[in-house]
């Protein structure tokens, strides 16, 4: 969605609308968004305005939710403190956030071990009990046997590599793990480098919570494969403490999945093809040589 961006002087004229005690702040354009661009608004807030068709709505979960939890996290989060509303300048909603400092691990991998200590704990805190009323998600926390076609597909991308057996043979061990009986627990559903920002090698913060939902934790767990360095994994799960065998095999089925994904938008951006993220390709493949590395 690079392709396509909002100016300045937009951002600028709906605050001087709806937050005009904001509007003389200094604003920036910041590089990366998918559904949504986003600006940073003086040293601590951000503006985002949704640029996708369904970004919208994941902003009304941001906007509900995620000041509900972020009090308990123990990383910043880009937490909702002014709410923009559709008017005749701009007809969808919109977010003034807080700013969380640091650089995507896209651009900056995680590099510290005890990086798995911090990613554990702020999953802990997160996944907790979710209420009934909680968002539900089509493609997130579900069992994986619903992901099978996406799968699938997903692994043309590595057809002709070496590695294509074992993604295959991890994806049928994730599905045959017994699946997830327990409440369903807040996730925040979209762990993948570019919603990670990193300062010093670890990881300073978590962002972009709009897939946000209840379900199955195995989705949120494949982070300690997508984001962390080799080897580190079972540090990580035994900090979290709460992943039986069952719920790591199933994360690591999820791991396979979410790399193969970055996998295929980091080529469609090397190609010059609409959609393409190229810093993701490298960051996919890293992140399906650990899922499927034994440790």
């Amino acid at each position: 969605m690079d392709e396509f961006r909002f100016e300045q002087d937009l951002v600028r004229a709906l605050l001087r609308e709806q937050h005009p005690d904001l509007a003389d702040l200094e604003l920036r354009d910041v590089a990366g968004g998918w559904d949504n661009q986003q600006w940073r608004l003086g040293a601590e807030l951000a503006v985002r305005l949704p640029r996708t068709e369904r970004a919208p709505a994941l902003l009304r979960t941001e906007q509900k939710w995620l000041p509900v939890l972020a009090e308990r996290l123990p990383l910043p989060t880009p937490t909702p403190v002014r709410i923009g509303e559709p008017s005749a300048l701009f007809e969808h909603t919109w977010t003034i956030t807080r700013w969380v400092e640091g650089e995507p691990a896209d651009y900056a991998p995680i590099t510290r071990a005890d990086a798995a200590e911090t990613l554990a704990g702020f999953l802990k805190a997160l996944n907790q009990h979710a209420p009934a009323e909680a968002p539900a998600n089509p493609t997130r926390g579900i069992p994986l046997a619903g992901m099978q076609d996406e799968f699938s597909s997903s692994l043309e991308v590595i057809a002709d590599d070496a590695s294509a057996a074992a993604a295959r043979e991890t994806w049928e061990k994730a599905i045959a793990a017994p699946a997830w009986h327990g409440a369903l627990t807040w996730l925040h559903g979209d762990l993948h480098p570019a919603n990670v920002v990193v300062q010093e090698g670890t990881v300073s913060g978590v962002i972009d919570f709009g897939e946000m939902c209840a379900g199955d934790p195995a989705t949120d767990l494949s982070a300690a494969w997508i984001l962390l360095p080799a080897g580190t994994a079972s540090r990580f799960f035994g900090i979290y403490e709460d992943a039986d065998e069952a719920t790591i095999a199933r994360a690591r089925g999820w791991a396979v999945l979410r790399a193969l994904h970055m996998i295929s938008i980091g080529r469609n951006g090397r190609l010059g093809l609409p959609g393409g993220k190229p810093t993701w390709e490298p960051a996919g493949r890293v992140a399906l040589e650990r899922a499927l590395a034994v440790n």
